[in-house]
């Protein structure tokens, strides 16, 4: 059962010289400790909603599983903060190939290194004839926009969703952009939705990996109303992924593989 994605408190708010005391809604933060086999993988600071889609896509983006089937079983403790996965087949935590971590709401994963070996196993090149307009990108952006109900009350979340070509399919909020990725990751997963078709629409910029886990998914076409970082550009051109930031105001910035955004 999730638990509330927002809470009023009270906020002294100042506006033109002037002191009030007045109710604010704020986005909940929640820490989540992932067990997999008993074996302690991760904590997951997250907006307590869609919980399972988040487990079942983080270990995922993290190759621990390839597929829903794998799993035997999901038990989350929402009082507790506990989730607990079962597997058909044995996990070991292997340095090697996993780093055990605390996943923050922010920015990253506070990684050594931005390709850990699961990355490169997991983040093949993608070959899509996927294309688009330009239109049609602002229509998806607009459309996240007004869908994203939590962050018009809190502005404290950040929204992804999965499209076709002409609207929006899923679409999750969180207070991290990663975390929104992964529950879309989970919900096709357990559905068995094909992806390759797909556009992934985020609110938050283009870093290496939210560019990572669009490859993961299988998209090759992410769209944002934020900026690119260098390293993104550099995955996505290897990964064969089209990256549009800065999608606002009839304006946007094709960063790579601009083959797939056509004027009509």
């Amino acid at each position: 059962m999730d638990l509330p994605v927002t809470i009023n408190l009270q906020t002294h708010r100042y506006q033109e010289n002037l002191f009030t005391v007045e109710d604010d809604e704020v986005a909940v933060e929640y820490p989540m400790t992932l067990y997999v086999n008993n074996v302690e993988f991760a904590t997951i600071i997250c907006s307590p909603s869609n919980l399972d889609e988040l487990v079942i896509g983080f270990l995922a983006a993290e190759g621990v599983i390839k597929a829903y089937d794998e799993i035997s079983g999901i038990i989350i403790d929402t009082g507790k903060g506990l989730a607990f996965v079962d597997l058909h087949h044995e996990f070991i935590l292997d340095p090697a190939y996993f780093s055990k971590r605390r996943i923050a709401s922010c920015c990253g994963k506070s990684r050594q290194s931005f390709y850990f070996f699961n990355d490169a196993q997991t983040a093949k090149p993608i070959k899509s004839d996927i294309s688009m307009t330009p239109n049609q990108c602002y229509k998806l952006m607009k459309e996240l926009h007004l869908s994203s109900t939590i962050h018009q009350k809190t502005g404290g979340v950040h929204n992804a969703a999965l499209c076709s070509t002409r609207e929006v399919l899923l679409q999750y909020s969180d207070i991290g952009r990663h975390n929104a990725i992964d529950k879309i990751y989970g919900s096709c997963l357990k559905t068995l939705t094909e992806t390759s078709d797909k556009i992934l629409v985020v609110s938050g910029r283009i870093s290496s990996e939210i560019l990572l886990k669009a490859a993961k998914i299988g998209t090759s076409l992410i769209l944002s109303k934020s900026a690119s970082t260098d390293l993104a550009i550099q995955l996505a051109e290897e990964l064969g992924i089209t990256t549009v930031g800065f999608i606002r105001e009839n304006k946007m910035n094709i960063y790579t593989h601009r083959q797939r955004i056509h004027l009509s």
